[in-house]
Order: C-alpha cells, then structure tokens, then sequence
C-alpha cells in the first residue's frame, strides 16, 4: 500500500540520478541511479569494497558526488518541497555507522548512556547541556523500546561492542529522523541484541519512515524489508523488490563448502600464556572474575558469549593491555617480569574493533601494516627498510597490495579489517588474539581468512578467538570458554572436543 500524502511530506524521499563518486583516482560509484521513498525498507548488499558506505553518505550529504553529465544527481523531497542538494534537508537523515562508535573510542568520550542518547535530541557530538525531566522520560522511553533500559547509568566506554550499538542507534533514534541510514547495524551482536535489534526493525513497519540497512549476511536481512539494491564494483545490479533479489548470490556463507582440512597434528606443546584466578576491574567495576586458562602452542581457543559478558577485556588482558587484580596470576610464555611489556606485544597478532578505532584515518594502509612490526598506533619513527619489505609481503599475502598508498577514510570497514589482519601477520605471530576478527567482512573474505587462521595452526601457533557465529569457529579448534558476567559458564578442552567438532550432530545435541 502506498502511503498517504500527508505521510508523504512527513519523510525524507531522496532520488539519485546516474550518480558518480571518485576518491582521488579511483571511481567507488559508477552511475547510480535510485530513489528512496517513505514506506520503503531497502537491504543494502554488496561485497566489502564495493561502495555501500560511501553510497550512504552521499545520500546523507557527507560525502559529495562527483560532477558528471548529470548537473543535479541528487534530489531531496521534504515537506512537499524540493531541494537539489541534502543542505536544506541534512537535520532530518540520521546515518548510523562504525565510525561514529569509533569516535567515542578516538576521543575518549565516556560519558553515560543517557548522556549519549541525550545528544541526539539536540543534535551534538557532546553533552552541552543538562538533560531536563522530559528529555530523561525520552531517553527512557527509547531505551525500553530496544529492552536496554538496564544500561541508562553505564558510561559508554565500559559497554561491549553490541551495547554500544544498540545505545548509538537509541542516539539517532532520539532525532525522530525521516530517513534512517543504518551501516552494518546487526555487525559484533550477540543473539539476544541481534534480536532487540531486528524486533525493533520489524515493529519500524508500522510506520512510513524509510531505512536503509548495509548488511552481509542473510541472517540479517529482516522479513519486513521490502526493497533491495545490490552493489558490484560500484555499479547497480540490482535494484528492485527483495522478493526478486538475488540477495544469496551475495549474502549466503556459500554454496561451495569451505576446503575440509583435518586438524593439524599436536607437537610439543609450549606455554604460551597461562591466567590463573584472575579478576579485572575496568572503572570499579570488575569485569572478570577468577579466570584461569592456558594457551599452549598448536591450541585454538573459542571465546563466546553475550554481549558484555567479557569477551574484549579478556583478549586485552591476554595481550597486556589491562592487569589482573591482587592473587590473580598471568604467565607471558618467553617474557620476564620487569622487561617492557612492548616486546611480548611484538609477538603477538592482535586484531580488534578498538585497534580500528585508535588508527588515524589519514594514516596510509601501508604504514598501518608497518605498525605491526613494533606493535604501536602509527609510526613514531621512519619505517626501515625491513619494516617496508615484510609489511609489502604481508599486503600482497592478503591480497591488499593496490590498497598500499590508500588512506583509511578511503577504505570500506570490511576492508580495514583486512588491513588489520595483514598488520598482526607482520610480526609472524606465534600467538593470534581476534575480537570479532570478522565483523562486516563479506564470506568469501571471511573464508579466505578462515584457511589463514588454519595454516598458523598448522605451522604450530595459538589462536584465541573471540565471536559470536557458529561458523566462524576455525577449523581446528581445541577449546572452548563461554563466558557469562565475566565468569566461566562452560569449558570443554582438547582432543574430547575436538572429536566433537568433527561429528556436527554430536556437538548440536551437546549444545
């Protein structure tokens, strides 16, 4: 059913017309042609890479097109008028992507989650202001629609990866946007705000607001949607009703099966890192309590749970980032006490959401990789000569070679994520830690990826890995914690499990 007329004028229609985007010398968007109007729900799919973010922020005025034959590519209805470019119009589309949670991550904002939620009723990056008895009922009211009501005292900073997105997305909900641009929304959630998130998508039908959410996978296209463009090197090719998309040509893990690999076969074993009764208290607040384990060379360990049940700050903690509390033990395998932390750090392949955020996006991909080599954000001296050999080997390993000189504002997210992998690959890790290593990467990177991971078991290293998907669980893995509050609820170790990752049935009825 088309929407009324006064519906009509209430939401942002946007219509592009054979629209063009270059960065520098290389063209993202190749004559895109597509219109948005109030009572559509478009999927947004394509590979990484092939201009889904930047399409977004075009339509959102944050990125200009390039001038071509077409002298208005771009046009905004609102309010029964039309304008010719996104200036008149720009208060009223909201855009949601990772660069805003990265944002706070830069800059150190940590202030409330009502605080946060409070900045998108005025319209802020930052409080300006106190919150009145009206703006908190707002607040509220937001929050219980996506059930994270629990969270309006937290500071943002302590909140996981999924918590933060939920409260960014009550931030730009608390706008009351007319066209709502959501970029890999449902990327790093666990299955209960995974859930929140898509009842919330579902319940947004009943209105004539339209959206546009970026996903790469089927599990996150929402049974309500009801238009989809799909995106190849820049170009349409599809767009259309979702019941026509070809969307599991793009979106399906695969119809051909990953290569089956048996498990590599154990050597001696050498310690690597060992946790003993160790708790981990981040702003008074104990995130993890009376840990122990031990990573052994040739082990894979799995880490899951909800979100904010502290999967990141045990992997930072592994890595060094955090300490334990008193009685608490950590062993570093080949590290001595009293020597700086940065050597062991060195060894170590660490891929992370929070590493995406700390890296300047004026650095280029190149020097992002070099980085690796002494385990630091940037460069603090001229790279060697060594550090620009190893760090072009590990780009074109990962088949990033012709991103070299690009800057990270020019890549997609799933491209910087392997960027990153190609900078923990440099120091020839003995040890890999991965925090949600493939959160908006696409499966056929994912599975190229996947067989990396495989071949540094087979070479005798460790891997501790951090996720919330069945089928990201490398092939080889040994163990596996899940956690709860920050303690162990399940841990099944060694060759049991490993039989139970090679019989399929076995482990679902385990589960």
């Amino acid at each position: 059913m088309r929407p009324s007329g006064s519906s009509h004028a209430r939401y942002v229609q946007v219509s592009l017309r054979h629209l063009h985007l270059m960065r520098r010398t290389r063209r993202v968007l190749r004559d895109v042609t597509w219109r948005i109007a109030p009572g559509e729900r478009w999927v947004l799919a394509g590979a990484n890479g092939a201009g889904k973010t930047q399409l977004l922020k075009v339509v959102c005025g944050a990125v200009r097109p390039t001038q071509s034959g077409c002298d208005r590519p771009r046009r905004y209805r609102w309010r029964n008028e039309v304008y010719l470019s996104p200036f008149e119009v720009k208060e009223q589309i909201a855009y949601l992507g990772p660069e805003r949670q990265d944002k706070y991550e830069r800059y150190g904002w940590n202030y409330t989650v009502e605080q946060v939620v409070g900045t998108g009723l005025y319209r802020t990056d930052i409080p300006l202001s106190s919150l009145t008895t009206s703006d908190r009922r707002r607040i509220g009211a937001l929050l219980s629609r996506l059930a994270i009501s629990d969270l309006a005292a937290r500071r943002f900073l302590s909140l996981s990866y999924g918590e933060r997105r939920l409260t960014l997305l009550a931030r730009v909900l608390a706008a009351r946007p007319k066209l709502l641009l959501l970029d890999e929304l449902l990327s790093g959630l666990d299955a209960s705000n995974h859930a929140r998130a898509m009842r919330w998508l579902r319940r947004s039908g009943r209105s004539h607001m339209p959206w546009v959410l970026a996903a790469h996978r089927m599990a996150d296209v929402p049974e309500c949607a009801t238009h989809a463009l799909i995106l190849d090197g820049g170009r349409v090719v599809y767009r259309g009703r979702c019941r026509g998309a070809p969307l599991g040509q793009y979106l399906h893990e695969s119809a051909r099966r990953r290569r089956t690999r048996n498990a590599p076969p154990r050597r001696a074993e050498r310690l690597l890192l060992r946790l003993n009764a160790a708790s981990v208290f981040l702003d008074e607040r104990r995130i993890l309590q009376d840990l122990s384990l031990e990573v052994r060379s040739g082990d894979c360990w799995v880490i899951h749970g909800p979100n904010g049940s502290g999967k990141t700050t045990l992997l930072r903690t592994l890595y060094g980032d955090h300490g334990v509390a008193r009685r608490g033990q950590i062993e570093r395998g080949g590290w001595r006490s009293g020597r700086p932390l940065q050597e062991f750090k060195r060894r170590v392949g660490f891929v992370a959401p929070h590493l995406q955020a700390d890296h300047p996006r004026g650095l280029k991909v190149s020097e992002v990789v070099q980085s690796g080599r002494h385990a630091s954000i940037g460069l603090n001296a001229p790279p060697t000569r060594a550090d620009r050999s190893i760090a072009e080997r590990s780009l074109a390993s990962f088949g990033l070679a012709t991103l070299a000189s690009r800057t990270l504002e020019e890549l997609s997210y799933g491209q910087m994520r392997r960027v990153l992998f190609a900078r923990a690959w440099v120091s020839r890790p003995r040890l890999l830690l991965l925090d949600e290593p493939f959160a908006g990467v696409d499966a056929p990177t994912r599975r190229g990826l996947l067989e990396r991971i495989f071949d540094l078991l087979e070479g005798d290293g460790a891997i501790v890995i951090a996720t919330h998907h069945r089928n990201e669980w490398p092939r080889g893995t040994t163990h596996e914690l899940e956690l709860a509050g920050g303690a162990k609820r399940s841990l099944l170790e060694s060759e049991a499990f490993r039989r139970l990752l090679a019989d399929e049935p076995a482990l679902r009825r385990a589960a």
